[in-house]
């Protein structure tokens, strides 16, 4: 922590002359030379392998956030600091993955019995030592209250919505989150429609309040299954049931498994 701390100073000195760039273009260039969607374009695998041989310019990315000061980011407009926030979630989950890289078959292996892997602080950002809950749970969702965000964070696992090879930026904010959504929400492997039932992601189990607020028109998850019953089931029948809202949901399990190319 002491450590930390001593760089959290060095980086607000830095902070007094750098010039952050809202393009992230250290960040997009990683992500287009290390992630490829798969075949169906609703996933992507992360080639780790080429991150750790880049792992210089990675920390560089990674620097360029944490000099960030609390000052500045309260400047910016509400799309700059959500791309900054989801940029930074992402990037900082690559380099955690790094650290036990290719001994690791799961995220969740970089946890212990006391302390998940979302809980460690090994990282500043906005002027203190955060941890990857920081960013979701106590800025994205409850600042800006947008359920999209949850097809846009990364948690390094199949189950999850894709890394894109992109990175996220203010000026094509909108757009970005909804194609992620839609892709989250096209693919079958994590959300579907199937004799009878409405077979989901965990996601919208765990944060169904996140979809009960009303935003975007979504007062429930049901409301988002019945929007996008097309991607859901191609059967004429189920895709009236979701938009009746009258089709029973089952959660799916979660597949942890690490979203590495080649596995």
């Amino acid at each position: 922590m002491r450590t930390l701390m001593l760089l959290l100073g060095l980086l607000a000195s830095a902070g007094a002359w750098a010039q952050f760039d809202h393009g992230h273009a250290a960040w997009d260039a990683l992500l287009r030379k290390h992630v490829r969607w798969l075949p169906d374009n609703k996933q992507s695998r992360v080639d780790y392998t080429g991150f750790k041989a880049d792992h210089a310019e990675l920390k560089k990315v990674l620097a360029g956030l944490s000099v960030v000061q609390k000052t500045e980011f309260d400047g910016w407009t509400p799309p700059q600091q959500m791309a900054f926030l989801i940029n930074a979630y992402n990037a900082y989950t690559v380099d955690l993955v790094l650290t036990r890289y290719p001994d690791l078959k799961s995220i969740k292996d970089l946890g212990s019995f006391v302390q998940s892997p979302w809980k460690k602080k090994f990282f500043a950002l906005l002027g203190e030592p955060r941890h990857l809950d920081w960013i979701e749970h106590e800025q994205l969702r409850p600042r800006y209250a947008d359920w999209r965000v949850h097809a846009a964070l990364n948690c390094a696992s199949i189950g999850c919505p894709a890394l894109r090879p992109e990175a996220f930026v203010a000026a094509r904010l909108e757009v970005q989150l909804d194609d992620g959504m839609l892709r989250f929400m096209s693919d079958r492997t994590r959300n579907r429609a199937r004799e009878g039932s409405a077979e989901v992601s965990a996601i919208f189990q765990w944060f169904r309040e996140d979809f009960e607020q009303g935003h975007r028109g979504i007062h429930r998850p049901e409301d988002l299954f019945a929007r996008y019953a097309a991607q859901l089931t191609d059967d004429p029948g189920e895709q009236a049931r979701l938009r009746a809202k009258t089709m029973p949901v089952a959660y799916l399990d979660y597949d942890w498994s690490l979203n590495a190319a080649g596995r």
